[in-house]
């Protein structure tokens, strides 16, 4: 299976949730927002949300300052 994360080819094998994907990807999960296609995946639903082949996710990394 063929996703583009971050605009970046990535090829894993399926079936994978959101949150297997983060886990994969070695991000933290409570740090990050995750996009799928253009649609905000919400927090409690990352283990739910299957990713198909040729999906488009964008993981968006919060960063604080001042």
């Amino acid at each position: 299976m063929t996703l583009i994360v971050n605009g970046q080819q990535h090829e894993g094998t399926g079936p994978l949730t959101v949150e297997q994907l983060l886990k994969d990807l070695g991000t933290v999960p409570e740090r990050v927002a995750v996009m799928v296609n253009d649609r905000i995946i919400h927090r409690t639903a990352r283990g739910e949300t299957l990713v198909k082949d040729q999906d488009r996710i964008e993981i968006l990394t919060f960063v604080g300052g001042g």
